[in-house]
């Protein structure tokens, strides 16, 4: 199956359908014919209008599959996520990164683990229960965790 994105007039993903592979283009059946023109002119035509572009399930192909919500860089011929965060910048692989990196350390100390952690615009740093029930704060200056 092949999969299509509708694009708003600002280039954002509104809806993704998908299309039979057997759809006929000028260089054969689309499922074997990935971004061929004549996919997006089938969905024009079959939903009577808008702007499409072919996504990858697979994530074959630009970048990766398109979600309600994503961008279409048209430049960079790439679908991109939407920003988690507004202090969040993209680096040069079009993926969001944090002002502060994701912390490797696992644990506060021998007894205590933190299976997840959260990004906190609030403090600008990473936040995470632990087992022991307290809340910790990522402190980068001391690549540790501190109670917050």
């Amino acid at each position: 199956m092949a999969h299509f994105a509708k694009l708003d007039e600002n280039n954002i993903v509104e809806k993704v359908v998908v299309i039979g592979n057997d759809v006929p283009t000028a260089a054969g059946p689309l499922g074997e014919n990935d971004m061929h023109p004549d996919g997006e002119s089938y969905c024009q035509t079959l939903f009577k209008g808008g702007v499409w572009k072919q996504t990858s399930y697979n994530n074959n192909f630009r970048k990766q599959y398109a979600g309600v919500g994503y961008t279409y860089d048209s430049l960079k011929d790439k679908f991109i996520t939407p920003q988690p965060y507004p202090s969040w910048v993209l680096d040069a692989n079009d993926d969001w990164q944090a002002p502060v990196a994701y912390p490797t350390v696992q644990n506060v100390n021998e007894n205590v683990y933190l299976p997840v952690k959260e990004w906190s615009e609030d403090d600008q740093t990473w936040k995470s229960t632990g087992t022991d029930n307290n809340n910790y704060l990522w402190n980068s200056a001391t690549s540790s965790w501190d109670l917050a």
